[in-house]
């Protein structure tokens, strides 16, 4: 009975992780789309006195590092920490490490599937003050951002109460 009610649980876990991780994936393909159709590369539309939209390729990882490792070694990092990161989120059982790893899981299959696709990343929210700009970032990165963060605050916390 309760190695039933373990396989129902990580069953169930499992569907919200696809659930959360499909969002971002979804989200992230669909503005991506329309910037590729929409806004030509270089180009900049100023949304707020410190947001535009823009259309940069990135061939790199992030901020374009590494980008003379080439593409296949990007995939080949991505479809390994994917992995990784399922087998994780199937054994959790702490809700903020769980949704922080989904966000992960979704960032790396957006940036993955724009890798597969087109041999590139499609990056476009450029932030900045002034002349300094924050190198340009995709719904996906964001969700990496977000999720990288949420579940090295949730470790850290977790050590600072044992």
């Amino acid at each position: 009975m309760q190695e039933m009610l373990r396989s129902s649980n990580n069953m169930n876990k499992g569907i919200l992780a696809a659930i959360i991780s499909s969002m971002v994936v979804f989200l992230d393909y669909l503005t991506k789309s329309i910037i590729v159709a929409r806004v030509s590369q270089f180009e900049s539309i100023k949304i707020l006195p410190f947001l535009q939209i823009v259309h940069v390729e990135n061939e790199g990882a992030a901020f374009g590092l590494f980008r003379a490792l080439g593409n296949n070694v990007f995939i080949i990092i991505s479809f390994i920490a994917i992995f990784v990161i399922i087998i994780y989120l199937l054994k959790l059982r702490k809700g903020l490490e769980f949704f922080s790893l989904s966000l992960i899981l979704g960032g790396a299959a957006g940036n993955l599937i724009g890798r597969i696709k087109v041999g590139k990343v499609i990056d476009y929210i450029d932030i900045y003050a002034g002349k300094w700009h924050w190198p340009a970032f995709n719904i996906a990165d964001s969700a990496l951002t977000i999720g990288i963060i949420l579940f090295l605050w949730s470790n850290l916390r977790c050590r600072k109460n044992m």
